[in-house]
């Protein structure tokens, strides 16, 4: 299994270095199945590398998780809660009987307790306004300590108990609340039940606040944060939390106590432990459950509208999720695309080039990458197409320049804001700005799609090859009813709302429910949890509830799923709904304005008559800015004008700001805006500063525009009169309720409080006494920040909670704005932002060429201005949304006059309104960082860093470097590392569970599939209902697949003790059944479905990264076996995934190719049967695992380990037999017609099956073979296209590429025969001249003779000889140039004897004594062309070559009318019997020196049938006669070819020749392992070891040169032999590689090889060494002027 069991604790890898274990079991319940289950806490453990338990490993008790667990679960991960017997023990049992107490003992306790807690409330009574007596605090102290007794827990629920912890709490004085404490803590610390129903008491109390101060408010907040919500620790930092005021947290405390024991209870509660046991009753049939899962639902629900409000996330502009979601979250996206973009591509506008060709117009990229070399000029704008390092694909910029270094192509990116290199193909051209145009994406499948009006097919559309592949993602068939209805969760959700209705509108809705749904019960609260409402009727009362709700439920409305889905957006759309949804925005904007006050008619009238003008103009512009609402401020500024303000008068404007705060809250944000609206921020103030009189004010969100104030108190533009009112107001705040000190100790108030005092000299009123108060409440601030901290985890941990239930029972989730809480949680998983994009660009006031240096992160570059002094500028364009939580400059003080002295930052919303002064700066000659802005609390689309002034009064100014902080981290890597560790302790569980049925019973491996789809469906589903982007939704999918699929693979594929793993007989049994699964009836076929289904399931998911090999650890059976997880966290990918699955079908291959090899290899029809084998395991490959690269080569690479397992012989034998079929079939593909294309069908799966001996030992064997049957083919029949085309696809099956050499010879053969056709020419042509010149002599003596008669006379007298010697020599040249032009045409074959296996017994000894004497010229003049051609000068120099003529070949003769195809013997002998009539073979034997079998060969074939001769054999049984066959006796065909060669003859693996190769390896063997030993640990490289093996076996001392020698043929050794070998003994184990330098080879273990046996051999026999050069011919026949003139037939060389 993939897990670790150690000192009996199992733990789970959940990250790198993070392990979880369970500890203990808490609780149990019976599941919504009937079966029990279990909750168990899981510790989490880090450790380091080591993983050792001691120093290295530290356990964080403080970090859990809580998961609920069935018996199987149970049973396969936690060994150490089970019992002997394998039950699982109980919670707490062993503490429960410890700490049982004598039932007298106890009644005495409880009269104690009950006396204690009287005589504590009369104490408390006297003493009211006085000290404490010390009775009182004896008797508290007493109470507390009976409180710690578990078992006088019921006797403190008396609600005197209660009444009394409140009196102690209301008390002023201090040690009273102090001993209430203890009490609380004593009485909270038994169990998370007794403490949350305590606390929630507590909490419960009516107007416990108005009896609370700010004091014993904190001490009990300070209780809560120690007690209960420490349960669950979360660090949120470097997130940013809102400031939360106290009776916020009070409430929100109250909240989260409620729905803590609700939870409780749902869980079986403290009091249902024991009874759980023995009621198996399932959640569906209890009737209390359904109410108590009601009251959770509405209760989360509010929690979670608290937290969004008090977090301030309605505020922000998060994008609700989408509804459906088309693609795997297990599947990994293309970084930078996303689903949603790929959907939605066809629609979207981009920029393309109008003359410019996209890189999808080229057929290569290297095409593409030339063409943008060529046209791309600087300034022209690009876009990236792909994504390289920092640049991101779809970015654009500017092309600056190229070179010829790596990558070549240097863009300045307007995403960074500096240059960087890239690569040309990664480059689209958009060419200037003239050059581009915006056009809709769909025209690039306008040729394709326009016509037909349909969307454009994806960019990345694949062929449909895999039927299961992701049969999750398929939305199931619902039912027709059901869609007419509103699910659970969504009538839940709609609930929510019409609870939050007054009493009367609820019951207009319940009436309205009644009569549309003709019920015959009437609707209370129990039934109408489980009413079935209409889609029409719900979309009815989403119209008509934004009426009646108030402006905080009017929020959560708009932002839940039920009316985004069926609200006024929705039907918009939708026919008869077109109008409503202008109608329904209209209604959200003038609700509050339209409320009714004192009267509907007044309020008509208020709400049309215009805003009235304000009695200061500075707030003019703040009321039309608000529109409608700004009537509001009006109103409470003419109610606060005057002298003594009217409470009647400003409590109506009080009660509608509570209702609508954004006009108060805008009131208060225009504290930050520039200093120079003096007059707006002191009519501010005064406002303000009069509000905080009346209680009512204090109700409205001060701390939300905090931060307003804040920046008027750190602005040093600020005017010291608005400051010194800025301070009245926040005094008086703060003294009227503290719980605003705390939220400026938050702000850094102090601070700011500081400076402002030692800038105006302390001359600022009650600065002093502020800055003193926020102080004191340094520890409340601290209380604040981790009491938000603990009830946002534990929201989270309550999520997580409900994420896990819907899993195991995959039941909906009923909780209103549970999507609402996630999408805010996952918000910023979309955003990605590196260093330096945090703006879109940025400008610069001059030489903006140099503008990259600023981000070029060096140093020692710098942008140095060119202008005047003053008038330099940097601006940043920043992207929506991003507030700067710093900015600095990098500055150097070497620049002397260049350095900046006075530094200004301006902030604008656009760049003609930059006029904000955020900071100025001035900047020391010593500093190296100037931080311009820190901790901005708003966006500015639009910052501008202006340098003033320079050091020593300087002109232009250089900066070396601008840096820009972002924002803070989101929530989204908190919830996703808390949302992964969960998911994966979920699915690792559930595997290892499954694992166990499957170890257990194989045949529960056929469910995996179904099983594995349930729990991808609930997980796509739940992504698709809840997930806001893909980014979160492949985050949980990737966790999913890693923790579920990842664990499971490894346990299935790994091996039993039997050796077989559960994978592999599934596997196994699939290709046995495969032919009776044709049936589509039978079971077989149901079995293969299956199958096909789960594999097709477990690969769907491309590797996305590649992960260390897993080594297979065999397990042994049963439920107790120990399995290894420790590196599954880094291990637990798709890679591995898929390296195990290829794995264990190699191992399949390999069983069923070794089985067949052991029983079929002696077969005749071995091979085809084999092919046919190979055939069948790819296909069953392709209809398991798809077209998957990685699976074929895992098949060939099984049918390789089983040829890798057969000994030599046999091993040799399989290739020979091979080598022959190849042979075969290539001859039979010559008949042509349907059976040649048969030959032709059955070559090409053989050569399919051959290509795996090309990394194998075995393919030097299948080389050696293949190229004795392919000499004898070319030899006999010749060459063909096919030949070329079969070395072409198998030609890696020849590691000494000796059958290409052979066809290379061949055509050079060829090259060699057109030049002696060249040479023969000449010949004759230097003949001919010979002629003239002779004709020329003779004319001349003519002449001569009658000018000298003497002469004359001499002449005539030498006439007569001198014409006849010149007639013969004519005679004698037209005889030769008519022998020449008559003789047969002869083609000669030169064959090198390094790549043609030419064996001894061919060769001819005296060639011109058995061919006849009419071919003697031909190989006369031949030797002397070949002889001239290896004497001509050339640059190398050596010996030459020498002919040596063998009988090889081929030859066409005629005979009549017949050609007859023979080989070079049976010509000879056919031509000898034109001289005679009989001819006996002993005299042919003596006459060729032929082996008698070679020649009785060639007879045979003439001597057939078919043949032109007749064997007459002696009595004797000695040889025979052969004669001319009379055709009377027998007639035959006399026209047409006739094929007579001899049969091919093929050669045995187990004959002389076959164990000569045996003993040539087991002798490179002993080399190799002998050489490897001498060397030791330093090993050799595997080039050194081949050249010493080879030298070693040319001279010794071992072998002995005589044993190599009695090899014979097999004592011939090349370095691909050697190689052979090597690869032979490292499959073996005696070798082995060094890890870091594969090259180098060392000895590993001992291992027994073969000594060849010198006995065997005959050391005696040496023969001469080969000749260097063999040669053949081919001979064919112009005319026969030498044939006999008889009736008989004789017989003449055709070819």
């Amino acid at each position: 299994m993939v897990g670790e069991l150690r000192y009996r604790e199992f733990r789970v890898p959940l990250g790198p270095g993070l392990h979880a274990y369970p500890d203990e079991l808490i609780r149990q319940r019976v599941g919504h199945d009937g079966h029990l289950e279990y909750q168990i806490r899981w510790l989490i453990l880090r450790r380091g590398d080591d993983g050792d338990r001691d120093s290295s490993q530290v356990d964080c008790k403080a970090e859990h998780i809580l998961l609920w667990m069935s018996d199987d679960e149970i049973y396969a991960n936690c060994h150490k809660m089970l019992a002997e017997d394998g039950q699982v023990i109980g919670p707490s049992q062993e503490a429960a009987e410890a700490g049982s107490l004598d039932k007298s003992v106890l009644g005495e306790m409880e009269t104690d307790v009950k006396s204690l807690i009287q005589r504590a409330l009369r104490q408390l009574q006297e003493c009211v306004g006085t000290v404490p007596p010390a009775p009182l605090l004896h008797t508290v102290h007493v109470l507390s300590a009976y409180a710690s007794i578990e078992p006088l827990t019921g006797v403190f629920k008396d609600p005197r108990v209660l009444d009394l912890l409140m009196h102690m709490l209301s008390s002023p004085d201090y040690q009273i609340r102090w001993s209430a404490g203890r009490m609380i803590q004593a009485l909270s610390s038994h169990d998370a039940g007794t403490r949350t129903q305590i606390l929630l008491s507590l909490s419960r109390q009516e107007a416990i606040e108005k009896h609370l101060d700010f004091d014993s408010r904190c001490a009990l907040l300070a209780l809560f944060a120690q007690a209960t919500l420490a349960e669950h620790p979360m660090s949120f930092e470097g997130v940013q939390l809102p400031q939360v005021p106290g009776r916020l947290l009070f409430s929100l405390v109250k909240h989260y106590l409620h729905v803590s024991f609700l939870l409780d209870q749902m869980n079986g509660g403290s009091a249902g432990k024991q009874g759980a046991q023995n009621n198996f009753v399932p959640e569906e049939l209890n009737p209390g459950r359904g109410r108590l899962e009601l009251e959770f639902s509405m209760a989360m629900g509010t929690l979670i509208s608290e937290l969004v409000q008090a977090m301030r996330w309605d505020w922000a502009s998060s994008k609700p999720g989408r509804f459906a979601r088309f693609s795997s979250i297990f599947q990994p996206q293309a970084a930078g695309s996303s689903s949603s973009e790929l959907s939605h591509t066809h629609t979207q506008l981009v920029r393309r080039s109008k003359r410019f060709r996209p890189r999808t117009e080229f057929a290569s990229g290297n095409t593409y990458a030339l063409y943008v070399r060529d046209m791309l000029q600087p300034g022209m704008r690009v876009r990236m197409l792909d994504n390289y390092e920092e640049i991101t694909a779809g970015d654009e910029g500017v092309f600056r320049q190229s070179n010829s270094g790596v990558p070549p192509v240097q863009v300045l990116w307007e995403s960074t804001g500096h240059t960087y290199w890239v690569h040309w193909h990664m480059l689209e051209i958009l060419g200037f700005e003239e050059d581009i145009e915006n056009v809709v994406e769909a025209a690039e499948y306008q040729g394709v799609s326009g016509a037909l009006g349909v969307a454009p097919p994806s960019r990345h559309w694949k062929p449909i090859t895999e039927l299961f592949a992701l049969p999750y993602v398929v939305p199931e068939e619902e039912d027709t009813e059901e869609s007419e209805h509103l699910a659970q969760a969504e009538w839940w959700e709609l609930l929510f709302f019409i609870k939050k209705l007054s009493a009367a509108d609820r019951q207009q809705v319940v009436q309205l429910l009644q009569e549309n749904l003709d019920g015959e019960h009437i609707l209370d609260d129990e039934i109408l949890p489980e009413l079935t409402v209409p889609i029409e009727l719900a979309q009815d009362l989403l119209l008509s509830l934004p009426q009646q709700l108030d402006d905080s439920a009017l929020r959560d409305l708009s932002n839940c799923y039920v009316y985004r889905k069926y609200g006024p957006e929705a039907l918009a759309g939708q026919l008869g709904y077109s109008c409503l949804l202008n109608a329904q925005q209209d209604g959200f904007l003038l609700k509050a304005e339209a409320r009714p006050q004192e009267s509907e008619s007044v309020a008509n009238a208020e709400a049309k008559e215009p805003p009235s003008q304000s009695a200061s103009p500075a707030l003019q512009h703040l009321v039309e800015g608000l529109g409608p609402s700004g009537k509001l401020l009006v109103d409470l500024e003419l109610a606060l004008s005057s002298e003594a303000p009217q409470e009647n008068e400003v409590k109506p404007c009080l009660l509608q700001l509570q209702r609508q705060p954004q006009p108060f809250l805008t009131l208060m944000q225009s504290l930050d805006t520039p200093a120079t609206n003096k007059a707006l921020h002191l009519t501010v103030l005064r406002i303000l500063r009069q509000l905080v009189n009346f209680p009512e004010a204090l109700l409205l969100p001060w701390h939300e525009a905090m931060d307003a104030c804040m920046a008027c108190l750190r602005s040093p533009k600020t005017d010291r009169e608005v400051l010194q009112e800025l301070i009245f107001f926040l005094h008086r705040l703060t003294s009227t309720s503290r719980d605003y000190a705390v939220i400026l100790n938050q702000l850094g108030a102090r601070e700011a409080i500081s400076k402002a005092l030692e800038k105006h000299l302390g001359k600022l009123e009650m600065a002093q006494e502020l800055r003193d108060m926020v102080f004191k409440c340094e520890k409340h601030a601290h209380l604040y920040r981790k009491l938000i901290t603990n009830i946002l985890g534990g929201c989270i941990q309550m999520v997580l909670g409900q994420i896990e239930d819907h899993r195991r029972t995959h039941r909906p989730i009923n909780i209103p704005f549970f999507d609402v809480f996630l999408r805010y949680l996952c918000q910023g998983s979309s955003e990605e932002r590196k260093k330096d994009r945090y703006w879109e660009k940025m400008e610069v006031s001059s030489n903006p060429q140099r503008a990259g240096k600023l981000t070029d992160r060096n140093p020692k570059t710098y942008w140095e201005s060119s202008g005047s002094a003053g008038s330099h500028s940097i601006t940043l364009h920043m992207r929506q949304g991003v507030i700067i939580r710093q900015l600095t400059l990098l500055v150097a003080g070497e620049d002397s006059s260049y350095m900046p002295a006075l530094v200004v930052a301006f902030g604008g919303d656009s760049i003609s309104s930059v006029n904000t002064e955020l900071n100025a700066v001035n900047v020391m000659p010593y500093a190296t960082r100037v931080i311009l802005l820190e901790n901005l609390t708003r966006f500015w689309p639009i910052i501008q860093i202006r340098i003033k002034r320079c050091q020593q009064g300087g002109i232009d100014t250089r900066i070396r470097g601008l840096e820009v902080l972002g924002p803070k981290s989101t929530f989204w890597p908190v919830f996703r590392e808390q949302l992964c560790r969960h998911s994966r302790l979920f699915y690792m569980v559930r595997a290892q569970a499954w694992s166990q049925d499957i170890a257990e019973d194989r045949r529960s491996l056929l469910h995996l599939s179904s099983r594995l789809n349930g729990a991808l469906r609930h997980e796509q589903n739940f992504a698709d209902r809840f997930l806001p982007d893909d980014e979160a939704a492949q985050a949980l999918g990737k966790t999913c697949w890693e923790a579920l699929v990842s664990p499971l693979v490894q346990n299935i594929t790994s091996p039993d003790e039997d050796s077989t793993s559960s994978l592999g007989w599934l596997l196994d049994q699939y290709l046995e059944c495969r032919e009776a699964a044709h049936n589509p009836q039978s079971r077989a076929a149901a079995f293969s479905s299956r199958v096909r289904r789960l594999t097709h399931l477990l690969v769907h998911v491309e590797p996305c990264e590649t992960a260390p090999p897993v080594v297979a650890i065999l397990q042994p059976k049963g439920r107790n076996r120990s399995h290894d997880w420790s590196s599954l966290a880094t291990r637990g990918l798709p890679s591995s995934i898929m390296r195990n699955l290829t794995r264990c079908w190699r191992a399949v291959v390999e069983q069923q190719v070794n089985s067949f090899l052991t029983s079929s290899w002696r077969d005749d029809d071995f091979v085809p049967r084999y092919c046919e084998l190979f055939y069948k395991l790819q296909k069953s490959s392709s209809e398991l695992f798809g077209p998957r690269a990685a699976f074929l080569q895992s098949m060939q690479n099984g049918c390789a380990d089983a040829l890798l397992k057969l000994p030599f012989l046999r091993a040799a034998h399989v290739t020979e037999q091979f080598a022959r079929h190849i042979d075969q079939r290539i001859q039979g593909s010559r008949m042509g017609g349907a059976r040649g294309m048969e030959m032709l069908a059955q070559l090409q799966r053989c050569l399919e099956s051959v290509l795996i001996f090309s990394s194998l030992e075995i393919a030097t064997t299948f080389e050696h073979y293949y190229q004795h049957y392919m000499s004898d083919r070319l030899l006999s029949v010749g060459s063909s296209w096919l030949e070329g085309a079969v070395l072409e696809q198998i030609g890696l099956c020849f590691p000494s590429r000796l059958p290409q050499q052979m066809l290379q010879s061949l055509n050079i053969s060829e090259e060699l025969q057109r030049q002696f056709h060249v040479y023969q020419l000449q010949q004759l042509d230097q003949e001919l001249l010979k002629l003239e010149d002779t004709e020329k002599k003779i004319q001349v003596a003519h002449e001569d003779k009658e000018h000298n008669s003497k002469e004359e006379e001499e002449e005539a007298a030498r006439k007569p000889a001198a014409v006849a010697m010149a007639e013969e020599e004519e005679e004698e040249e037209e005889e030769e140039l008519y022998y020449q032009g008559a003789m047969p045409e002869v083609c000669v074959l030169v064959l090198s004897p390094r790549y043609w296996p030419v064996s001894s017994v061919c060769h001819m000894l005296n060639p011109a004594t058995c061919l006849p004497s009419y071919l003697k010229g031909t190989l006369t003049h031949y030797s002397n062309f070949y002889s001239k051609s290896q004497s001509h000068p050339t640059s190398e120099k050596g010996p030459q070559r020498q002919l040596q003529w063998t009988w090889q070949g081929r030859a066409e003769v005629q005979f009549g009318e017949q050609v007859l195809h023979v080989s070079t013997v049976q010509m000879w002998m056919l031509l000898y019997l034109n001289d005679l009539k009989v001819l006996s073979v002993e005299s042919l034997l003596e006459l060729s020196q032929l082996p008698p079998d070679v020649l009785h060969r060639a007879i045979g074939p003439l001597t057939s049938s078919r043949g032109p001769l007749e064997l007459q054999e002696r009595k004797d049984g000695s040889g025979g006669v052969l004669k001319i066959r009379d055709d009377s006796e027998e007639p035959r065909p006399r026209r047409g070819n006739v094929w007579l060669l001899p049969p091919q003859t093929y050669l045995k693996a187990d004959d002389e020749e076959g164990r000569n190769l045996e003993k040539r390896r087991n002798l490179l063997n002993c080399l190799v392992v002998r050489i490897l030993k001498a060397y030791g640990d330093e090993g050799l490289h595997i080039d050194q070891l081949v050249c010493l093996v080879l030298e070693a076996w040319q001279k010794g001392p071992c072998p002995p040169r005589g044993l190599v020698s009695s090899l014979g043929r097999g004592a011939m050794c090349s370095s691909t032999d050697v190689l052979s070998c090597i690869l032979h003994l490292l499959g073996k184990g005696t070798l082995r590689r060094h890890d870091d330098r594969p090259q180098m080879l060392f000895y590993a273990v001992p291992i027994t090889v073969m000594e060849p046996h010198t006995e065997s051999l005959n050391p005696g026999s040496s023969g001469p060494n080969p000749p260097l050069t063999f040669h053949t011919l081919q001979i064919r026949s112009r005319g026969v002027p030498y044939a006999s003139c008889t009736g008989t037939h004789s017989f003449s060389t055709f070819r």
